[in-house]
């Protein structure tokens, strides 16, 4: 105990000896902030007995406000000193070197501003900020020096120097404790990739830590996809090169035993539930190789038909059993009841310019409504789907002692202006330049703007057109469209025509179901055309009316580009109203398509028919106004290249009245990686052109090449998404043809956009 106070006395007495009463309190060395400011800031107040730890307190205090580069406090008898070395002002902040990164998203990090103190704390922060961006996108070996430079009135520039140097490139991918899989195998079920000159048009050879333990999970789903569903990751070991320049990374595993599925029973509560359609619905079979995917497949679909049935709150729980020494896991999908809980508000957030009734018609849920987690993700999906949004996220929320539920809309918006511009090449148009400006969100009303135009080898067009996609703040869309197109096909082909058309039209379009849409158009089509066999120009004025109905509904692995569902048009328009043309027009097309194999395969089958009436007193329709057959709508002929022929004029095609034609392609990957979205595919073309009007039976008195036969062909080709657009490139042979016909064994067709 006395050894205590001792060591108390020892402390506290010299202070209190030195203790002294502020009478007066003088401040030296301050140029731009007052004396009476650096008082409050000091926080001193007379009469007040000051100590030495007091008195570095107060120095301390001046010194993290941030506005002084040096402090110096002392007491001079009952006189305390303040003697102040004010910082620098900051007159202007700038960053050089960068191309990588743009300088807008780099100065979001600089919390160094211009007019305020210069902080040299800050500064180090603001390099750290900065680094971290350059190392989300692969820069390990950025280097930030920041510079400053001094002005007069003490006043400094700072300039943060970036080297950005090349990103960090994977050099080596290695797998430890693989067996099954060869190292080549697991390499192509992540999306990491070793470094190689060819891969300039990708990023996945630049190291991600995010990817790279995004990998760690493709490689989990994969063997849990092939029946090991013990699959561990159990380190991934990644080294830099002294320089930061290059990496290596070795995935360790366990893979594991292979299992299979044992018995698979469903637990069923609802008698009105027939259980031979939830066996039906099952993805996952009793001996078949145990597979994740399956699993969660089978959720879904198992929740599907309890809800046909009108149970929509229910939860389905897979409960498995693991038996060792067979390899086996059963299974038993517990279905369960829960109470129904309702919306009772939908808060929108972060929404700084598009308006709250915009997003709220994007939403397929209202307060009120039954609280569906499937339902909240399809508002998530309609959401990122319009690209208004960089991202979108539903906070839900439960209200204590209610079935209620909140739902708080996060969204972060994002530019939706767009200039583009193109060049391409086509067997059709020729080589081509465009260019347009869009604006999907016009003033945040969710309005499409576009202007574009394009010139190319054989045509030329220019259009302007505004949607607005929620009329009278219903879920109804309309628009205008004006355009001018220039076709110069009279020495292309079998078309032998020019033609110069302005078009105005209004369109009306809606939903009548989740599926299936409606859209209403009347348009007037002011046009001037040249007919190679009649040799001379005719005016045609054409006002049309008609009605389009379409049917969506298609399941996208977006990453593969392939799909499994059905997409169908069926479209009536009657174009007469007093113009030079009267007719009906019936046309409609329909495409399955179906993914396969880890969805890197995808078959695809699609019809195409249209039926042109005259209804003229002449029995007539113009040539330009017809049905042509060839190209890309039947490959291995060329464009315009099957149907009826004029005897003198071979080249010259005459068109049908109606038309049916169609294409079954497989699509497959080839030996290029798959992050290049390089496909080659198979097809066979079928397609039959109707005959001409009647008056086409003749040309001078001799009978034309008139003919309704069917034709056929077949080939292969190579399909590139480029980064700059699709590519096609495909071969075919005509298997079924007419004497007249011309062919086309080659066809290749690219457009792009930058």
């Amino acid at each position: 105990m006395k050894k205590l106070l001792l060591a108390l006395f020892v402390v506290l007495v010299p202070n209190v000896i030195n203790a002294a009463t502020v009478a007066r309190v003088d401040v030296n060395g301050n140029k731009r902030m007052d004396a009476e400011s650096v008082r409050i800031l000091a926080g001193v107040k007379l009469g007040e007995n000051i100590t030495t730890t007091r008195t570095n307190q107060i120095a301390k205090q001046l010194q993290e406000s941030g506005y002084f580069g040096r402090v110096d406090v002392q007491m001079s008898g009952n006189v305390l000193k303040i003697n102040v070395s004010e910082s620098p002002i900051v007159n202007m902040v700038t960053i050089e070197g960068n191309d990588e990164v743009s300088t807008d998203d780099l100065k979001k990090e600089i919390r160094l501003k211009e007019r305020a103190s210069y902080d040299e704390s800050t500064i180090g922060a603001d390099v750290q900020r900065m680094l971290t961006i350059y190392q989300r996108k692969g820069f390990f070996g950025t280097k930030i020096d920041p510079k400053k430079i001094e002005l007069s009135d003490n006043r400094v520039n700072v300039v943060y120097e970036i080297s950005e140097g090349h990103p960090t490139y994977i050099t080596d991918i290695e797998f430890k404790g693989n067996k099954v899989f060869s190292d080549r195998t697991l390499r192509g079920q992540i999306l990491s990739r070793e470094h190689a000159w060819w891969r300039f048009l990708t990023q996945f050879d630049v190291f991600d830590e995010d990817r790279i333990q995004y990998d760690g999970q493709l490689l989990r789903q994969f063997y849990a996809d092939n029946g090991y569903a013990d699959f561990m990751v159990k380190n991934i070991n990644g080294t830099f090169t002294p320089d930061r320049e290059y990496y290596s990374v070795t995935f360790d595993v366990d893979e594991g035993e292979k299992y299979k599925f044992g018995d698979v029973k469903i637990d069923n509560p609802f008698p009105d539930v027939p259980d031979r359609e939830l066996k039906r619905a099952l993805k996952t079979k009793s001996g078949s190789i145990y597979n994740a995917s399956e699993i969660e497949s089978s959720v879904s679909a198992l929740r599907g038909v309890v809800a046909d049935y009108g149970y929509a709150f229910i939860n389905v729980e897979p409960v498995p059993k693991k038996n060792d020494t067979e390899h086996t896991i059963d299974l038993v999908y517990q279905i369960q009841k829960t109470n129904r809980i309702y919306l009772n508000s939908i808060n929108i957030l972060g929404n700084v310019r598009t308006f709250d009734s915009v997003i709220e018609q994007l939403l397929p849920m209202r307060e009120g409504d039954p609280f569906s987690l499937q339902t909240i993700e399809e508002g998530r999906q309609s959401l990122m789907r319009t690209r208004y949004f960089k991202d979108v996220q539903m906070v839900p929320s439960r209200i204590a002692d209610a079935n209620m539920m909140n739902l708080d809309i996060r969204v972060e918006e994002q530019p939706t202006g767009e200039l583009s511009g193109g060049f391409g090449w086509s067997n059709i148009n020729g080589f081509m330049v465009d260019l347009g400006v869009t604006e999907s969100n016009f003033m945040g009303r969710g309005q499409i703007v576009q202007l574009r135009g394009s010139i190319a080898e054989y045509q030329k067009q220019a259009l302007f057109s505004f949607t607005e996609p929620f009329l009278f703040g219903r879920q109804l869309s309309a628009g205008f469209d004006i355009s001018y197109t220039k076709y110069d096909y009279s020495s292309l082909g079998s078309y032998g025509y020019d033609r110069d058309s302005l078009t105005i039209s209004g369109r009306l379009g809606w939903k009548l179901t989740d599926h299936w849409s409606q859209t209403v158009r009347l348009s007037a089509s002011f046009d001037q055309n040249y007919d190679l066999q009649d040799g001379g120009w005719s005016d045609a004025n054409l006002y049309t009316l008609g009605t389009n109905f379409k049917y969506y509904n298609l399941n996208t692995n977006f990453q593969q580009n392939t799909h499994t569902g059905i997409v169908g048009n069926l479209g009536i328009a009657y174009t007469g109203f007093g113009g030079t043309e009267t007719y009906m027009r019936y046309s409609g097309d329909i495409t399955a398509m179906v993914k396969f194999l880890d969805d890197r395969w995808q078959l695809r089958t699609s019809m195409d028919f249209g039926y042109l009436q005259p209804l003229g007193s002449d029995d007539y329709i113009s040539r330009v106004y017809r049905y042509f057959l060839g190209g890309e709508s039947l490959r291995g002929f060329d464009i315009a290249g099957v149907g009826s022929r004029n005897w003198y004029y071979r080249s010259y095609a005459l068109g049908g009245l109606w038309k049916v034609n169609g294409s079954t392609q497989l699509n497959f990957p080839i030996f290029i990686p798959d992050e290049y979205q390089v496909k080659g595919f198979v097809f066979a073309d079928y397609g039959v052109l109707g005959k001409p009007p009647a008056r086409e039976d003749k040309f001078q008195g001799i009978d034309n090449l008139i003919d309704s036969d069917w034709r056929t062909s077949a080939g292969v080709g190579v399909y590139w998404n480029t980064p700059m657009g699709p590519m096609n490139f495909s071969w075919g042979w005509p298997l079924k043809m007419n004497k007249y016909d011309r062919e086309r064994r080659f066809l290749l067709s690219f457009e792009t956009q930058f």
